[in-house]
């Protein structure tokens, strides 16, 4: 096992690999940021319709050359998950540090799956497969594990998980705590203050709308309702139907193009 980490350390650590990982990260905001454009149309000019990630791929792909960029961008979704699950297996961060908890490692492990599933859509929406079903898919997804034994308590448990998620990125974002890691020593003051501002309410945008996901699976555990569940898509709709709901809606519309545009920028000076 120690010989296939050093193995694994040494290619994880090749300049291909550190711009594989760079790729994902653009892909990630392109993604958040497609969400974003698209949440902001109906919030302004109540144009077209909410779209979870699946759907707002679906919508790239009758773009002219939409399908090309679907296909770059599962190519940098699997790049951000090949980072992730990296990171998990050798126990510490790419860019050097501290050995990892067993805790961070399941948590990183989890996010190059749900990355890993997210270029699964791509790929998906490239073959012609209807992937816009949005909150349904969460639906099914929660009424199979409502039903699984004790499956109250698991899907509960998950919606915690969620909504610590969410207030962790609030946190970050409101802290400035997400700059961690970042070469800010090859950034002008002017590009710091820009990057700290757009990442401040990138992250608490994001933040809102992870802790909505969390709380409605916290809400399908307690009534046993799969219905409660909502994806993105959902979690966007359930600030629409609020008072100044439009508003609300932009808002967090704009945040999401914020956090689209802060991945971008941590491409460029993330150590990776």
């Amino acid at each position: 096992m120690g010989e296939a980490k050093q193995e694994a350390a040494k290619v994880a650590q090749t300049p291909a690999a550190r711009a594989f990982a760079r790729w994902g990260l653009v892909s990630k905001g392109a993604l958040y940021l497609l969400v974003g454009v698209i949440a902001g149309q109906v919030a302004l000019l109540d144009q077209g319709r909410l779209e979870s990630r699946s759907g707002a791929l679906a919508t790239l792909a009758d773009k002219p050359l939409g399908k090309l960029w679907i296909g770059a961008l599962a190519l940098g979704l699997l790049g951000y998950a090949f980072w992730r699950f990296a990171e998990a297996f050798l126990g510490r961060p790419l860019e050097g540090g501290e050995k990892e908890s067993v805790w961070r490692r399941i948590g990183l492990a989890a996010r190059g799956a749900w990355y890993l599933g997210l270029c699964g859509l791509a790929v998906a929406v490239l073959a012609g497969a209807d992937e816009s079903g949005g909150s349904q898919e969460e639906d099914r997804v929660t009424a199979r594990g409502l039903d699984l034994p004790a499956g109250r308590w698991i899907v509960g448990g998950v919606g915690l998980a969620v909504v610590g998620a969410g207030v962790f990125n609030v946190y970050r974002g409101l802290t400035g705590r997400f700059k961690e890691n970042l070469k800010l020593r090859k950034m002008s003051q002017t590009e710091e203050r820009t990057f700290t501002i757009i990442g401040g309410i990138g992250f608490t945008a994001r933040g809102i709308v992870v802790g909505l996901i969390g709380f409605f699976l916290v809400r399908a555990s307690y009534q046993y309702d799969p219905k409660e569940t909502v994806g993105l898509d959902g979690a966007l709709a359930k600030l629409l139907q609020q008072d100044y709901g439009g508003a609300l809606l932009g808002a967090v519309a704009a945040g999401l193009i914020a956090f689209g545009l802060y991945c971008f920028a941590e491409a460029r000076y993330r150590e990776v």
